[in-house]
């Protein structure tokens, strides 16, 4: 499995917030099978590495199909072909390494 990080944002958007945007890029990941997980600045997505971009053209090509005339997407992926990366686990061993007093963010 390989995990997606991607922010989509569309540019010409004449609303202040991009919430009800975000809430249709949501629905066509749940419709993909794919676990993942929405935070402040994008979504984290897992699965196998082909899918991934395949959903990532997906996503880019949402902002157009809302009428957006620019659209710019950000994506990062990790590929780690060695064994197996869940969503949440790099967080996990993250926090497990941080004394329980420093730990922010929970």
């Amino acid at each position: 499995m390989a995990l997606m990080d991607i922010a989509v944002i569309p540019l010409d958007s004449k609303e202040g917030s991009l919430s009800g945007f975000v809430a249709g890029l949501q629905e066509i990941l749940a419709a993909s099978g794919c676990s993942y997980r929405l935070h402040d600045m994008g979504t984290t997505v897992e699965g196998p590495a082909p899918l991934l971009f395949e959903l990532a053209l997906k996503l880019h090509e949402y902002s157009f199909s809302q009428g957006g005339k620019r659209v710019y997407s950000v994506m990062k992926i990790d590929d780690r072909r060695d064994r197996a990366v869940r969503l949440g686990e790099k967080t996990a061993s993250v926090k497990a390494k941080i004394a329980p007093t420093r730990r922010s963010g929970e």
